[in-house]
């Protein structure tokens, strides 16, 4: 049997690719954090709650509407993207001139509101929602088996992360977005509708983190606590690649999940507290963040 530093290879492999996939999500989830706080300085602790109500309108859009897997990934972050655009419009946007504290209690207090309404309904435990047909089954590698669904996962965030991060570094619209945030009265000068491109930022950002909870309802149960028991993880993958960063939540996010899955081959018990001690090494060395700028 193939070792590699005392452990059989296909297990090795297993909880490598299981570490991939978890990076997967936090790089999307963290993505979304790190547009919302980069262009717009709100610290959007209701982010969790929109990755749990994406995996939630994708369940009960089959159940009651019948909605199959691939209607659902394209409506759902739509959906919960017009929902993050009317919060941003009817409510952030009249704390926007306030303290970063403000919209972190705000969203905060969002995200209580939508995870207890859903408890209320359908309490906490967890409800499974089955497979595409197109992706069941999987891959015999030689030294792993890989689900085609979890390789469909991986393949996925990274084209939706990495096209995220084009349009904004390297688009006229992300220079748009950027000048609109660093000096609105300018842009505003220049005939852009700001108040506008901070609604669609917004909700931007929260498709992002429904696009995530579409592709997690087949992976993990469909509960109201779901983003919750992630939120607290992402936010330290957020601060560990520097908050704002684009590029840094996407490659952070992908590297805490190896750093996680590894942990859990070679010493299980630190695997849940890995990423915090990660966190706490990089903000002595670099508060700032791996990719964040300095002050």
């Amino acid at each position: 049997m193939t070792m590699i530093f005392g452990v059989p290879l296909m297990v090795f492999m297993g909880q490598l690719m299981l570490g991939l996939i978890n990076g997967a999500f936090y790089a999307l989830l963290s993505l979304g954090l790190a547009v919302i706080f980069g262009l717009l300085k709100i610290v959007n602790f209701a982010h969790g709650a929109m990755y749990m109500l994406g995996a939630f309108a994708t369940l009960l859009g089959l159940q009651y509407l019948g909605l199959n897997y691939w209607v659902a990934l394209l409506l759902v972050p739509l959906v919960v993207g017009g929902l993050g655009m009317v919060i941003e419009r009817l409510i952030l946007r009249r704390i926007a001139h306030l303290d970063h504290l403000y919209g972190l209690l705000l969203t905060f207090g969002l995200a209580l509101i939508f995870e207890g309404t859903l408890i209320n309904f359908f309490g906490v435990s967890g409800s499974s929602y089955p497979t595409p047909t197109a992706l069941e089954g999987g891959m015999n590698l030689g030294f792993m088996f890989l689900p085609t669904y979890r390789a469909w996962v991986l393949v996925a965030a990274l084209v939706v992360c990495l096209g995220t991060w084009f349009i904004i570094e390297r688009t006229r619209l992300g220079a748009y977005l950027r000048a609109g945030t660093e000096n609105p009265a300018l842009m505003q000068a220049f005939g852009v509708n700001v108040p506008q491109l901070i609604t669609l930022t917004y909700g931007f950002g929260v498709a992002l983190a429904a696009f995530a909870g579409v592709l997690a309802a087949p992976l993990y149960p469909v509960s109201p606590t779901m983003g919750s028991s992630l939120l607290i993880v992402v936010f330290a993958v957020v601060v560990i690649g520097g908050m704002g960063s684009i590029l840094g939540a996407v490659i952070t996010g992908l590297a805490m999940g190896l750093i996680e899955g590894l942990t859990k081959v070679y010493y299980p018990e630190a695997a849940n507290t890995v990423i915090f001690l990660v966190m706490i090494l990089v903000l002595l060395l670099r508060p700032a963040g791996l990719f964040g700028k300095e002050a």
